[in-house]
């Protein structure tokens, strides 16, 4: 589906970069990888609250805690991951392997664990550790895999097939409550097996990083640095780049003026007044405008420079709040979903497409892993400000806040970040 040609002569003129072709294979190999194995955690994730909170009873706020609490884990442990896999060069995909195993084992130690509470935390952390390790080496294969002028609609393709997991994984997570009766501990079984699927699929079918970074230079490719970069660059090294810094900073800052999914989803049900058990089902329709958008994006990022859509992803979601400051009934529902959809195919791939050819093939993954951390803790510290705000002032003046706040951090982050078109 995501290939724009099915071949060419041999004896025919070179493609320019950026104008279509052949998807690399190691993209779609990790975007299969990232489908199975997103089914796999998509099936517990689905489950999870209700499992802790009503089958072990959990309250809320302890499981508020603990999610908060391991997924700020993650966006650290992601510069773990960049570095090792920076190091000694063509690691990535063992880096990446090794954080996809340790998702799958997972699943074990939430059977294993039963009621007992350090268990499940000891599980759930394993998870995240794993997310975190495995996040910066996958995106560096796909950079370091695709001519730079296409990395856009690589990163489209691949978080369409990721997008794709995402949706299937709570439906296959319910299908397999509906016949055990509710039998969690099957659905751990199961999503450890699917897990396993895509560890599999990664040692079979991804090239490492060694042999990914061994993409043919087109003409249009920029002239190399006067001074060369180290071998394997630190963190400290790779922020001294003005253009990692300002792709970081704007990334930073645009995150932290981002309300998490989460709010949005309660905003829409308690605003529209929809029925509780309509609400696992909002995240599905922003994951469906998703994966419809995520390739279209990314092409267009290609073909007009990459900052522009960024920001225009950012309009849309200040759109979708704006909405929702005064709704209007089942088309406010609509145009949310779809504008957050809009959100993430215009930002999330997009993202590392615009930081990619920025950075040496040698500190891809730890420089990728820097944007990724800055603004996933930009985000936690944005969620939770509104999540105070919200107890304080109620939901409308929160919500009129993070408007104005996403507003002046759009205008600032037009200011910083660089021109990201065809390389």
């Amino acid at each position: 589906m995501y290939l724009a040609t099915t071949g060419r002569r041999t004896d025919a003129p070179a493609r320019p970069a950026g104008t279509g072709g052949r998807v690399p294979g190691t993209v779609l190999a990790l975007g299969a990888v990232s489908l199975v194995t997103d089914v796999s955690s998509e099936m517990v994730t689905a489950v999870l609250p209700l499992y802790l909170v009503l089958g072990l009873g959990l309250s809320p706020l302890q499981f508020g805690f603990l999610d908060g609490l391991f997924n700020g884990a993650t966006a650290l442990v992601r510069l773990l991951g960049g570095r090792l896999a920076d190091r000694g060069g063509g690691r990535h995909r063992n880096v990446a392997g090794a954080g996809y195993l340790l998702s799958a084992l997972s699943r074990l130690g939430l059977l294993l664990a039963g009621g007992a509470a350090g268990g499940i935390a000891a599980a759930l952390a394993a998870d995240r550790l794993g997310k975190g390790v495995r996040t910066a080496p996958r995106d560096a294969l796909i950079s370091l895999s695709t001519p730079p002028a296409d990395l856009g609609r690589a990163f489209g393709v691949h978080r369409a097939m990721d997008t794709t997991g995402a949706l299937l994984g709570p439906l296959a997570a319910f299908a397999v409550l509906r016949a055990t009766a509710d039998a969690y501990d099957a659905v751990f079984v199961v999503s450890f097996a699917t897990g396993l699927l895509g560890v599999l699929v990664l040692a079979l079918f991804v090239r490492d990083g060694a042999a990914a970074a061994a993409v043919p230079k087109t003409p249009k490719s920029p002239k190399p640095r006067a001074a060369p970069r180290p071998d394997r660059p630190t963190v400290r090294q790779l922020l001294r780049d003005p253009a990692l810094r300002r792709i970081t900073g704007a990334a930073a800052l645009l995150g932290a003026a981002t309300v998490g999914d989460s709010f949005l989803y309660l905003l829409l049900q308690r605003l529209l007044h929809l029925p509780a058990e309509a609400f696992p089902l909002l995240p599905l329709g922003a994951a469906a405008c998703y994966l419809l958008l995520a390739v279209p994006a990314g092409r267009l990022a290609d073909r007009t420079g990459r900052r522009t859509p960024f920001l225009v992803g950012h309009l849309a979601l200040l759109a979708g709040y704006l909405l929702l400051l005064v709704p209007a009934g089942p088309a406010t529902l609509v145009l949310v979903l779809v504008l957050l959809g809009v959100f993430y195919a215009s930002t999330d791939g997009v993202l590392m497409a615009l930081a990619g050819p920025a950075l040496p093939a040698s500190g891809r993954a730890g420089g990728l892993a820097v944007v990724q951390t800055g603004q996933a803790l930009a985000r936690l510290v944005g969620a939770a400000a509104f999540g105070a705000a919200w107890t304080w002032w109620g939901s409308g003046p929160a919500l009129a806040a993070a408007a104005l706040a996403l507003t002046a951090a759009l205008v600032a982050a037009r200011r910083i970040l660089p021109e990201g078109g065809p390389a």
